[in-house]
């Protein structure tokens, strides 16, 4: 209510008592990021501002055309003022009752019930509950604000508060079009006095306001906002010196994507890839990189809402016109904008690298090297994972070395006649992966297998399941029937039909030195047969069908350590050397105990080679008792003396 004082039109205004509440939180609070009611001021300038420019371009007839839209910043650490002014649209009587005597309108009831559940978040609701302005109560003993509207016949008008129990309003002479707000600052506040203080606020909240913040006279946001103009207008090194300044950096971009958008949501965006990914160098730096901007004032950094976890190496600005100036953190969690806003970023990105990766190879290449791994966590966006998946890049067996790259779809275009899955196989490197019996078959038959180096590649893999309507199939749960069908060289063909006629004319006894070497490991196997996959070979454990990739295995074990290790299938080369030799030791003597030996000795070493030894000591032992027995046949073969200790 008001209550009439002098005959100068000087009225006082007392808050309503949940005002009074509000203001009193504000005024006790402790809240250890004060600095926001700068930011606050100086995007209440900017708005005002923004509206006379529009005003102004409308043709309508203003006070003082002629003044520069501009903000301006004074300090006094005698007097213990913030003062900040601008030239912008100004208040009327009436607007200066609706915009700041008011608070909140409705909402400040429910900012109170908040604020009873917990007072200590108060503050961070500031936003939320459009109380901005009063944030400036967190640092002031009283405030002044004096105003003009642009109208050219308006009054001037003078807004004073204590921020406790009234306000007043009064009529004043005051020629200059805008607004002026100064504070008087608490004891506990004169930090905001000082200039370098005032400057780092302005350059981490305001730096790309689109007005001038005179600071002292001096401009402080001297950066534009390049992401609000035109892509045509901007220059390289414009973008490449903005990358500097954002990323706090002296490297320069990778590449870069900048456009606006107006459906489904308004939107100015410019964004990153840094050409180093520091988590590789073993750093793991928390933010994400994308700064949350509404009208050019910065709303949240490191914002991982707008991002997916897999872009996270994503650097830059998202500026919207579609998010209220002081939304909270914790509503732009559950807001459905921020939503529209990710969904549009991830898209736009996804098809920035697609056109990386078609017309710039070795840029893309490099990109892939630094921001592979992270991209591949991808494999869970279920809305985009065929565009993610086409991003993929692998080393395959038809390169000539670890170094070089393709596509999914590289590897389809290659595939044989009747082949109707993509082949892989894991390893720890190129070298290791051609020592795997398990591809035997796929060089014989010129089938093409990705070779995959990362752990993570197994799981997205399974994640897949597959691409393009091609099955992802591990060389060792290959379908050995298809496998069989698809036609190698003359050449190829000829040796087999050798190791075929050995095999065949053995058959009968192998299956039973099968069943032999099966008696002899016992649960060790889950069954022992003859191989069609080994060419070279002796032996090599394969996972029965249904069951994971070896190469899965051995991370899941990794991951938990008291796992169990499956048993597995031992497939023995009926036209190796070693196996031919136990078969005929075999046919001499089926209990024969160096068979026994060499049986065991197998199965470690092809355990060994799978990746798995349970018992390290009792396959060293037998090694061990294997080479006394071998060295002691030469000795007795060559009829030498044994050489013993004189203990």
């Amino acid at each position: 209510m008001a209550e009439k004082e002098k005959e100068t039109g000087t009225k006082t205004y007392k808050f309503k008592a949940e005002i009074k509440q509000l203001l009193d939180i504000l005024a006790r609070s402790l809240y250890t990021n004060r600095e926001v009611f700068v930011r606050e001021l100086v995007s209440n300038a900017a708005d005002a501002l923004d509206k006379a420019r529009f005003e102004s371009i409308r043709g309508i007839e203003m006070h003082q055309p002629d003044l520069s839209f501009e903000i301006k910043i004074d300090l006094d650490k005698d007097k213990k003022t913030f003062t900040i002014s601008d030239t912008g649209i100004g208040m009327t009587k009436d607007e200066l009752i609706a915009n700041i005597g008011t608070i909140a309108h409705s909402g400040s009831a429910e900012f109170l019930k908040q604020v009873a559940e917990n007072e200590q978040a108060g503050p961070t609701l500031i936003g939320q509950f459009g109380v901005g302005f009063y944030s400036v109560f967190m640092v002031a003993d009283n405030v002044e604000i004096t105003t003009r509207s642009y109208l050219k016949d308006a009054e001037a008008w003078q807004w004073t508060s204590d921020g406790t129990g009234s306000y007043k309003i009064e009529p004043i002479e005051v020629a200059a079009r805008g607004t002026k707000i100064v504070v008087h600052l608490r004891e506990d506040a004169t930090e905001f006095a000082e200039k370098y203080r005032i400057e780092t606020v302005i350059k981490k909240y305001s730096n790309f306001v689109p007005f001038p913040i005179k600071l002292g006279g001096e401009q402080i946001n001297k950066i534009s906002a390049i992401w609000r103009e035109p892509k045509t207008s901007v220059k390289d090194e414009q973008y490449k010196e903005f990358y500097k300044f954002f990323a706090t950096t002296s490297e320069e971009p990778l590449t870069w994507l900048h456009f606006s958008a107006d459906a489904p949501i308004q939107l100015n965006s410019l964004l990153f890839v840094p050409k180093v990914n520091y988590e590789i160098l073993g750093y793991s730096p928390k933010e994400h990189g994308v700064n949350l901007f509404v009208k050019r004032v910065l709303i949240q950094t490191d914002n991982k809402d707008l991002m997916p976890q897999y872009l996270r190496f994503m650097k830059g600005v998202v500026d919207t016109e579609d998010l209220p100036l002081n939304i909270s953190r914790e509503t732009l969690q559950e807001n459905t904008t921020v939503v529209k806003i990710r969904n549009l970023l991830v898209k736009r990105i996804l098809s920035h690298l697609a056109d990386l990766a078609k017309d710039e190879l070795d840029k893309y290449k490099e990109f892939w090297t630094q921001f592979g791994r992270s991209l591949k966590e991808g494999y869970m966006d279920y809305a985009n994972r065929e565009k993610i998946a086409e991003l993929f890049r692998f080393n395959s067996s038809i390169h000539p070395n670890s170094e070089d790259l393709c596509s999914l779809d590289d590897y389809i275009s290659r595939m044989k006649e009747g082949q109707k899955e993509i082949y892989y196989i894991s390893g720890a490197s190129r070298e290791s992966i051609e020592r795997d019996p398990h591809i035997e078959i796929f060089k014989q038959k010129g089938v093409e297998l990705l070779y995959l180096y990362d752990p993570i590649d197994e799981f997205v893999f399974s994640g897949l399941f597959g691409f393009k309507e091609k099955n992802f199939v591990s060389a060792d749960q290959a379908d050995l029937k298809a496998l069989q069908e698809i036609k190698s060289s003359e050449a190829v063909e000829e040796k087999n039909q050798a190791k075929q006629e050995i095999q065949k004319k053995e058959k009968r006894e192998l299956e039973k030195l099968c069943t032999r070497i099966k008696n002899i490991l016992g649960d060790q196997v889950e069954e022992v047969r003859l191989s069609e996959r080994l060419t070279d070979s002796p032996a090599v454990l394969v996972t029965k069908e249904g069951g994971m990739s070896a190469q899965m295995q051995k991370i899941m074990q990794v991951m938990n350590k008291d796992a169990d290790v499956p048993k597995k299938v031992m497939e023995i080369n009926g036209s190796n050397d070693l196996i031919l030799n136990m078969l005929s030791m075999f046919k001499n003597d089926p209990k024969d105990p160096y068979l026994s030996k060499a049986a065991e000795q197998l199965f470690y070493s092809t355990q060994l080679q799978d990746g798995f030894v349970l018992d390290p000591h009792k396959m060293v032992s037998g090694m061990q008792t294997l080479l006394l027995d071998a060295t002691g046949w030469y000795i007795k073969d060559k009829n030498l003396a044994a050489t013993k200790s004189d203990d």
